[in-house]
């Protein structure tokens, strides 16, 4: 039997148990019940939430989950209400929230009752349009960032591949649009945050926050190395637009809900501070000429943020925050003159090699700071010797080793997920570069097929 949302809701605010305990609220994927948060009201906490409201119409759901829970979402809905599927609302178009619809869709049709409304922001469909488009890149990274197979199930379903199809909405909205179902009315807002395509809902008549990837129970999701930009300011001013709002329930997209104004203002209000903070230390380093890299040394987070039950460190990284900051105002040279027109890494790393004595000598040298408790140097001298030998034992060692030390020390699923995926490349013995030839033949055949289109 599920933990009711709103008992452990209490005990993660109480820090009764928290992340420290290998428990968070981020990845649950318990979707076996609905709890009733407020009358008329469902919520079933799981891996991307589903939200329901039960109208004289029918059900409106704020999104739909991932693969991974759709069955068992669409049982759990179905005994709190028999009622038709009257409207889903995409609160953003990731995989986690959308991939339940095609499956409500059917059971609409096996129940005679018309297929859903499904409403998203007009960014959603160029969201889908590139998921198919660079569906195998989306795999790729889906495999190094959920580098467990039972993440990677939470995330985007059984299997490796990302999902290759859609339900795409059949309205979408701009700015701001109001709906009736009912009668009851729901307020649909734009905001730029984790996603472009990002919607948040206002139901007055229940005092009713929807807000998907808004709040997700840890640090904001504002860094993502693997993914496009994210909005860190425009995140910042969607939440201090809904804490201003006299809200008493607020249903998030990942972890339990939060009911009462009080709580709900304070959790908005902080993590809208902790994202200020980053940009606004950002901006002031970039205006005085520092390099990415001087910056991202730089910036700290205020010590009493990280403390809160709701801004943990545990899937993005702050430090990551600094790198979309960077790239939203000052593109992507980083500052570094030797990168922005760069040799190969294999040609710099051979270079370095010859000059310390040899790729054995700097795998032993990335050893030695590891134990030491430099991870951050050990990586790139594990790096460089892996690149000039990567068939040799001591740098495949090296690379290995250090990586798995930097994945076990890393509170971010993100991190982790890079720095596990590179030791386990360098563990695996048949492993290759590819050759320079093998790269230029693709390379040409990419163009020979450009140019006969």
């Amino acid at each position: 039997m599920t933990e009711p949302a709103l008992e452990l809701s209490e005990r993660y605010w109480r820090g009764d148990i928290s992340i420290a305990d290998g428990q968070s609220p981020f990845t649950r994927t318990d979707a076996s019940a609905v709890s009733e948060v407020a009358p008329r009201t469902g919520f079933i906490d799981t891996y991307g939430n589903v939200s329901a409201l039960s109208t004289d119409q029918g059900l409106v759901l704020f999104d739909t989950g991932s693969r991974s829970v759709v069955r068992p979402m669409v049982q759990s809905l179905r005994r709190w209400s028999k009622a038709r599927v009257h409207t889903i609302v995409y609160t953003h178009g990731h995989v986690d929230h959308v991939m339940g619809t095609s499956r409500l869709d059917e059971e609409a049709e096996s129940r005679g009752d018309p297929r859903p409304r499904v409403i998203g922001h007009d960014r959603v469909p160029a969201r889908f349009d590139r998921y198919v488009r660079l569906n195998g890149y989306y795999s790729i990274i889906g495999r190094r960032q959920f580098f467990e197979t039972r993440l990677r199930e939470q995330a985007f379903g059984a299997g490796d591949g990302w999902p290759k199809v859609y339900r795409y909405p059949d309205e979408t909205y701009r700015d701001t649009l109001s709906i009736e179902v009912g009668g009851e009315r729901i307020e649909l807002h734009h905001g730029k945050g984790e996603t472009d395509d990002h919607t948040w809902a206002w139901v007055p008549g229940r005092r009713l926050l929807c807000v998907g990837d808004m709040f997700i129970w840890v640090v904001p999701n504002a860094g993502n190395p693997q993914k496009v930009q994210r909005y860190p300011l425009e995140w910042a001013r969607a939440l201090r637009a809904m804490a201003a709002l006299d809200a008493e329930v607020m249903l998030p997209g990942h972890g339990p809900p939060i009911v009462g104004g009080d709580r709900i203002r304070q959790a908005f209000g902080e993590t809208a501070e902790l994202l200020e903070s980053i940009h606004d230390q950002t901006l002031a380093l970039m205006n005085e000429g520092c390099t990415l890299n001087e910056i991202l040394h730089t910036v700290r987070i205020p010590e009493h943020l990280t403390e809160r039950p709701y801004l943990h460190v545990y899937y993005d990284d702050p430090e990551f925050m600094i790198h979309n900051v960077w790239r939203l105002y000052g593109g992507w040279y980083d500052g570094n003159p030797a990168h922005l027109k760069p040799s190969t890494d294999a040609a710099v790393a051979a270079e370095v090699a010859s000059l310390a004595g040899g790729a054995d000598r700097l795998a032993a040298r990335a050893m030695e700071l590891a134990r030491q408790g430099d991870l951050r140097l050990a990586g790139h001298l594990a790096e460089l010797a892996f690149l000039a030998a990567p068939a040799a034992e001591g740098p495949r060692r090296a690379r290995m080793v250090v990586n798995q030390r930097r994945a076990a020390a890393e509170p971010a699923l993100m991190a982790k997920g890079i720095f596990a995926s590179a030791a386990m490349q360098a563990r695996d013995p048949n492993w290759r570069p590819p050759r320079r030839m093998v790269v230029k033949r693709k390379l040409r055949a990419v163009a020979r097929a450009l140019r006969l289109r």
